[in-house]
């Protein structure tokens, strides 16, 4: 699939970093290196601009790496870019840890995944099909 894109950062594109990635990594594009405080949030720009298909999305993920190691999350993860959406990819970091975090200029700070999606027709009836759960949630087919 060829997608459109505007790099306004000082980066080369995303690329995929395995043959088997779904994500390609984004790279902080910053002036210079920013702080992000304990339970402190802000978006990072990526200087990166895109033009999808429609039925297609891009999904902003967090690095698992960054996650594990050091507690930096995208909070409204996974975050959508739309077909629709002309501006620039920012993300939306979180500092989930007790410690600051610098983010220095080409920083690799989160994930884009492109992925297919449907759109649904909703169909209202009055009553929907039985399952063995039911109206379980939460939680209640147990923790094994």
């Amino acid at each position: 699939m060829n997608i459109k894109i505007i790099n306004k950062s000082k980066h080369s594109l995303p690329e995929y970093e395995t043959i088997a990635s779904a994500g390609m990594d984004l790279r902080a594009n910053l002036e210079t290196a920013v702080t992000l405080k304990p339970l402190e949030r802000m978006v990072v720009k990526t200087g990166l601009f895109i033009e999808l298909p429609i039925g297609i999305e891009a999904q902003v993920r967090p690095r698992s790496g960054l996650a594990a190691k050091k507690g930096i999350t995208v909070l409204n993860a996974p975050g959508t870019v739309d077909a629709d959406y002309r501006g620039e990819i920012g993300v939306i970091l979180v500092n989930l840890s007790k410690e600051d975090f610098k983010i220095e200029n080409g920083e690799r700070v989160a994930q884009l995944v492109i992925a297919k999606h449907e759109r649904a027709a909703w169909q209202q009836v009055d009553v929907l099909g039985e399952t063995e759960r039911g109206v379980g949630g939460f939680g209640s087919t147990g923790v094994k």
